[in-house]
């Protein structure tokens, strides 16, 4: 369990930096050595929101929509993946689907669901630019599974998640930030374990700010992550001091052959500070940047997101060119053994982001299976916020498993930490680290902390 702290009353109630001592990559969730830089410890504020209002009304949602339970199943329970083993994505593919395979195995190890093994079934989300999300989708409803870890793209998410839904299928997505899903009318079957772009854009923007940054440039792709992340960022910028004549936005094609274009209008700008909203075209857009002077070694601070913070954007652009790039991502302390853990299913692992939300996602599933007494994916859906918050607490699937067998309420808390999600099928905490990359283009160990809450 990761020392995060819950603090409510508003839907975005404040955003912190915890004093946190330089960690070793153990201790941090990501690759990387040790940084040696001091901690610190900053924290800002937004306006509560009226005291006694439901979710819904807090975030203007016309309703929260909440799953029926279906007919009662003993069937085998179905876990399918719609993650990136190709596409923009791809680099956040190995974690992810090591988490899901990882949580099998401990689920199976300590007596399945109802007494049976899960199966996995395994499947490629692509990107948009291609239509493997659905016929992924298909393939997996047609074999029967009952929920569906994935997408961990925003907008692939959003391509399937009316066809799931109607199947009564649950879809679960460890790493879908897009503000879109908590008000999204998903018939109760859409849930995740990444926290929304409304914190990360409080955290970034916090970020970048307390650099001193006077002057920025944000560059976004042209999605629902990308667009609603760059907007949050904004917003925050603005509320931190920074006058709206001093942001520059551009919002970009990520399938674009050349962001030359983009790029020349950044240099004109002359920002001391560029933020990078966006996947893996991220490393066309930084080397550009390096090509005209205006990279992270040119003077400039520049910013990632979790789209592209990993050690595989150092990979692909020149040697030292990310050094200094700071930036953020919802980041817990699964620590090193958990690591391990995940590199006993997969060796070749070098990033560890969104394993730990795939392995509860799939846990919290199987969870709610054994709570409903079946695997019919509405009744899972029924029960899948009640096994995260309210009842007596439990870390692992079998010490749950116990306490739902002898008829208790259980509060899973998972390898990410606290969860209690809220009406919305969402966590009700988000937790974020800053990052940066050193002079042989890989993370160190983040030196600060953000917890980041959103009222229940």
């Amino acid at each position: 369990m990761s020392g995060r702290h819950l603090m409510s009353g508003a839907v975005v109630a404040a955003v912190s930096v915890m004093t946190l001592a330089a960690c070793s990559s153990s201790d941090s969730g990501s690759s990387g050595e040790s940084s040696g830089a001091p901690s610190e410890s900053v924290s800002i504020e937004s306006t509560p929101a009226p005291a006694g209002l439901g979710l819904a009304q807090k975030l203007n949602c016309p309703t929260v929509e909440k799953a029926t339970p279906g007919p009662v199943s003993t069937a085998a329970l179905k876990v399918g993946t719609l993650l990136p083993a190709t596409g923009s994505l791809a680099f956040l593919g190995p974690p992810e689907f090591a988490g899901v395979k990882l949580a099998v195995k401990d689920i199976n190890d300590n007596g399945g669901v109802l007494g049976k093994p899960v199966e996995e079934v395994t499947g490629d989300s692509g990107d948009t630019t291609t239509d493997t999300a659905n016929a992924t989708v298909d393939r997996e409803i047609g074999a029967g599974t009952q929920v569906i870890i994935g997408a961990a793209s925003s907008s692939v998410s959003l391509k399937v998640i009316d066809k799931v839904a109607t199947a009564g299928v649950v879809m679960f997505s460890p790493a879908n930030t897009s503000d879109q899903f908590t008000c999204y009318r998903d018939k109760g079957q859409y849930f995740r374990t990444a926290p929304a772009d409304t914190l990360q854009g409080q955290a970034l923007a916090q970020t970048m700010a307390a650099d001193g940054v006077q002057r920025v440039s944000v560059l976004a792709l042209n999605d629902p992550y990308g667009t609603g992340l760059a907007t949050e960022a904004i917003t925050n910028l603005e509320a931190a001091g920074i006058p709206a004549d001093q942001i520059q936005k551009i919002i970009y094609d990520p399938n674009a052959q050349s962001f030359n274009a983009e790029v020349d209008q950044v240099k004109n700008f002359n920002p001391d500070g560029i933020a990078v909203i966006g996947f893996d075209e991220s490393a066309k857009i930084i080397t550009r940047m390096h090509e005209v002077g205006i990279g992270p070694t040119d003077g400039k601070s520049v910013y990632g997101v979790d789209g592209n913070m990993g050690n595989a954007l150092g990979k692909a652009v020149g040697a030292g060119v990310l050094k200094g790039m700071k930036g953020t991502t919802p980041l817990t302390n699964t620590g090193a053994e958990f690591e391990q853990r995940l590199k006993s299913v997969d060796p070749s692992l070098i990033d560890f982001n969104y394993g730990g939300e795939s392995y509860d996602a799939t846990v919290i599933s199987a969870l709610a299976a054994a709570q409903a007494k079946s695997t019919n994916g509405r009744s899972i859906a029924a029960q899948i916020n009640s096994v995260t918050s309210g009842g007596e607490k439990c870390t692992s699937y079998k010490a749950c498993l116990d306490l739902v067998n002898q008829g208790r309420d259980i509060d899973y808390d998972g390898v990410t930490g606290t969860l209690d999600f809220n009406e919305a099928g969402e966590p009700s905490i988000g937790s974020y680290g800053i990052l940066e990359f050193d002079g042989s283009n890989k993370l160190l160990s983040p030196v600060r902390k953000y917890v980041s809450v959103a009222g229940k």
